[in-house]
């Protein structure tokens, strides 16, 4: 009777794993075919209007700027100035505190005279 109870168990295993494997087939098809329409439906809407998609815009942005800056060509530093020159400022002393300002004059208890000014 044991041997009986493991083929069966074996058989709803089999068919088990058989409806979930075509479960997961159906499911990454229909996937693909939502996308494929999303895609063609983008596609149509922009050649009716004309204008290139927005995410394509978005990705050629970020094409262009990322080869521009695996060239070597960061922002501020040009062909003139390499890594090891040395720019010379001119140094200023920053106090620790602000200046004094004026004593503004107060004007009958406006509380907004002071944020005006």
């Amino acid at each position: 009777m044991n041997g009986l109870f493991d083929f069966f168990a074996r058989l709803v295993r089999g068919v088990f794993r058989l409806v979930l494997g075509v479960a997961a087939l159906v499911f990454v098809l229909s996937l693909l075919l939502a996308s494929l329409v999303l895609v063609l439906g983008v596609s149509l809407w922009a050649l009716i209007t004309g204008r290139k998609p927005a995410p394509f815009v978005v990705f050629n942005r970020f094409r262009q700027t990322s080869q521009r800056y695996t060239q070597g060509v960061w922002p501020g530093r040009g062909p003139a100035r390499s890594m090891g020159d040395v720019v010379d400022v001119q140094a200023h002393e920053v106090p620790d505190a602000p200046a004094p300002r004026e004593a503004a004059p107060r004007s009958g208890g406006d509380p907004m005279a002071r944020v005006i000014r």
